[in-house]
């Protein structure tokens, strides 16, 4: 497949350098994936002094800056994920938001966090459409078309678009339990809302004739960590959802995420990467059989009846989130921070390696710590993953973790084997 494309890691000076191991923008086939972006000066290598205004405003100069440095234009952003320290700074960011996007506005996500790196108030990151990895025998990102699409079926929001598709994906907005005839929150424990969240997820994919299997990845944000078991006995409900689907026990890749807080003070929201997207030209539906969902498990990593740890389609793998904990017993690994992000990262290098890939395709890592201050620590052993590249990647601190774990870590991973033929 290297043949077809290439993994591009590039960097800008006009864009906060690093502090950490991560590249400021990794493009493969036709996206380019930011790592999330800190309210840094460039050249102070500093946070900006203000508040949380000033640290947003920041952010996204930033994140122009990257989008600039690789000859696009912020409409080229199919996704925004907003995290802040404290959700009452929500509104605030919003403004600031609006600010950048005065037209389009992309697919968008938010949620507070316990921490973010540097103790920053709010941390932003972007997933860009016309990525410049496409080498030269696939479409060119000049033959796609961007289609942002709402339905009134799913709540609207003029802060976000319910789903926005660009070549074979389509990402939606991260979606809250609002009955979207009254606006409001649903009435209801937190069982009553993940099935809103669902449904407002299944509407808008109705909306653009695209089956609810059709799902790549799950991310669940939960308010109370404790109401996970209650959460996935809905999740089971709408998992596997076709005949299709449960004759192979289909379920998508999975990450759930512990958030200090929620836009409407809600229970839980939740977010899905979609295949068949309706951006590929000749500006119709693309033949569907013509590339497949792939879904692959190893005993090599853990294995989960909710997830599956990796699934293909088009260019792309979506791995989901690893704890440290030992493939055969499920236990967590003895030891500290360290020991637990080697783990996590042993398995997604098992993953990667029964799908005939290596750790060079990996184009975005997402890091999820108990305490935001172990990250140079997890750096150590991260450097012993990625010795020669560098992926994009986000960090942030979390209240909680399953199994009391201090890290959990996901992945993207390019090259991925839905693509038929390889010839």
């Amino acid at each position: 497949m290297s043949g077809y494309n290439a993994v591009l890691a590039r960097n800008t000076g006009n864009a906060p350098k690093n502090i950490g191991l991560y590249s400021q923008t990794v493009a493969f086939s036709h996206y380019n994936n930011l790592s999330a972006q800190l309210p840094i000066d460039p050249k102070s290598g500093e946070l900006v002094a203000g508040g949380v205004q000033e640290q947003a405003k920041q952010c996204f100069k930033n994140i122009k800056a990257v989008v600039e440095s690789i000859d696009h234009v912020m409409d080229d952003v199919v996704r925004i994920t907003i995290f802040v320290k404290n959700i009452a700074d929500l509104d605030t960011v919003n403004d600031v938001y609006k600010s950048f996007f005065s037209g389009y506005v992309p697919a968008l996500t938010t949620v507070a966090v316990a921490a973010l790196p540097m103790n920053a108030l709010v941390q932003v990151e972007a997933l860009l459409s016309n990525g410049e990895g496409t080498i030269p025998n696939a479409p060119q990102a000049g033959d796609l078309v961007k289609l942002a699409r709402n339905t009134e079926n799913a709540p609207q929001n003029s802060l976000s678009t319910q789903t926005v598709a660009f070549s074979h994906y389509n990402n939606i907005s991260a979606q809250l339990p609002i009955d979207p005839k009254s606006g409001k929150l649903v009435a209801g424990d937190v069982k009553a809302q993940a099935g809103q969240c669902f449904k407002n997820i299944k509407a808008i994919l109705e909306g653009i004739d695209v089956p609810f299997d059709d799902i790549v990845k799950i991310n669940i944000f939960l308010k109370n960590f404790s109401d996970i078991d209650a959460v996935n006995e809905v999740y089971s409900t709408f998992f596997p959802d076709s005949a299709i689907a449960r004759a192979v026990a289909y379920v998508p890749a999975r990450t759930v995420v512990a958030a200090a807080a929620l836009p409407m003070d809600a229970l839980v929201q939740i977010e899905a990467v979609v295949s068949h997207g309706d951006g590929t030209p000749p500006q119709a539906v693309e033949d569907r059989h013509g590339i497949v969902i792939k879904a692959n498990n190893t005993v090599n990593a853990p294995k989960c009846a909710l997830s599956t740890q990796t699934v293909a389609f088009s260019h792309y793998n979506h791995i989901s989130a690893q704890l440290p904990v030992d493939a055969q017993t499920g236990e967590l690994v003895a030891g500290g921070v360290k020991e637990q992000a080697g783990q996590c990262l042993s398995h997604i290098k098992a993953i990667v390696e029964s799908i005939g890939h290596e750790m060079d395709d990996v184009v975005k890592v997402n890091v999820f710590l108990k305490n935001i201050d172990d990250m140079a620590a997890v750096d150590d052993v991260y450097a012993t993953f990625f010795p020669s590249y560098v992926p994009a990647r986000r960090t942030v601190g979390v209240a909680a973790l399953p199994k009391g774990a201090l890290i959990q870590i996901d992945a993207v991973v390019s090259h991925a084997e839905g693509t038929p033929p390889k010839a």
